[in-house]
């Protein structure tokens, strides 16, 4: 990876991290693919203007719900869950 293509992910992460704080393993996930990916989006400034990383790094969806339950002593909790979509596009 070139000088060009490093700078870009730095740049790309640093916002990243400001945008997603205490979450490492996506940090880290997005990471790897942001270096993959880096050398082709500088060779081609319309992926630049597209904002392709941004795009992928950010959810379309996000769905919290309630989730109650009867923990050991019979006493209700109320937790929170999570559904996370990254992506609607419809596989083959």
């Amino acid at each position: 990876m070139n000088n060009q293509a490093k700078q870009y992910v730095e740049d790309f992460m640093t916002r990243l991290i400001a945008r997603n704080p205490c979450e490492p393993e996506f940090h880290q996930a997005v990471r790897e693919v942001a270096e993959s990916l880096a050398p082709h989006i500088v060779a081609s400034p319309i992926l630049q203007r597209m904002k392709i990383l941004e795009r992928i790094a950010e959810p379309e969806r996000v769905i919290i719900f309630r989730v109650p339950w009867l923990n050991d002593r019979g006493e209700i909790e109320i937790n929170r869950g999570y559904r996370v979509q990254m992506n609607s596009a419809i596989g083959p």
